[in-house]
This record gives C-alpha cells, structure tokens and sequence, in this order.
C-alpha cells in the first residue's frame, strides 16, 4: 500500500472518530472529540499495520481485531465512576462510545466503509435524538416507584 491507499481509511476513522467525539465533547464529558479521534484513528492502524502480515490468514486478522476490542476497555474502563455516595455509575455512554470508535476505526481500516458510517449515524440518533426521550420517561432508581425493594448494603 502506498500513502494515499492509507488516507481514506485513516482520514474517514479520525473523521467519524469526531462525529462521536465532538457530542462528548459538548456534553462535556472527560473523553471528547480528541480521544474518541485518537481512538478511532489507533483502531484502524492496527487494522491496516497487519493487513499484509495477516493477508494469507483471516484468523490472523481476527485476533488483530479481538486484541483492539479488548484492549480498548481498558480506556473505557477509566471513564466509569461509583460513587460510594449514592451508589451511582456514571461514564457507561462514554465508554461505550470510546469501544464504538473503535470498531468504527477497525470497520474503516477492514475497507468496510458503509459500515462505519451508517454505525456513527446510528450512534448520532441514540446519543442526541433519543436523549430527550430518556428525558421525559427519566430514570428511576430501583424501589422507587416500583415493587422491587431497595437493596441494602452490607456493611
């Protein structure tokens, strides 16, 4: 592969890496539009950095693919909080989001471009269109409102 054979699928995963990125970033959550780029972006040179090592093998290239979406947790897992305050978790969207940019940059760099993009489209309508709907039906913590009794903790 010569330069311009690596721009689109490189170029398309930092774009599509942003899209996701960029409603992070203005819902100001710690991992934005940079880490989601990066992510997406580091994905896809995985991709491509084995392509010809791996070319006689398609189980070659599903490992190369396992070890991005296994290691990728390991960010995402930085972003999720417990609070021992009120028991909350926070940051499961951002980190799910930061695995979606990694399989959107792996989708990019595995040529599989109407993949990546129709996922960042679907991922716009669940982060933005469907936010004001959780909204109106809002979140209920378990036995408030419901039948189930609140879980007490051991101490």
């Amino acid at each position: 592969m010569n330069y311009f054979e690596f721009l689109l699928p490189t170029g398309l995963a930092v774009l599509l890496g942003g899209v996701v990125g960029l409603e992070r970033q203005i819902r100001g959550h710690a991992a934005g539009l940079r880490t989601h780029m990066l992510v997406s972006l580091s994905a896809a040179i995985f991709v491509l950095a084995c392509e010809t090592m791996t070319a006689d093998s398609a189980a070659e290239m599903t490992r190369v693919v396992q070890g991005i979406a296994a290691g990728v947790g390991f960010i995402g897992a930085g972003t999720i909080l417990k609070t021992h305050h009120d028991h909350a978790v926070s940051g499961l969207t951002t980190a799910t989001t930061i695995w979606l940019s990694a399989a959107v940059g792996t989708a990019c760099g595995l040529d599989q471009y109407s993949l990546a993009c129709t996922s960042v489209l679907m991922t716009v309508v669940v982060l933005v269109v469907l936010r004001p709907i959780e909204s109106y039906f809002g979140k209920k913590p378990k036995g408030q409102g419901s039948d189930e009794a609140p879980i007490s903790r051991l101490s």
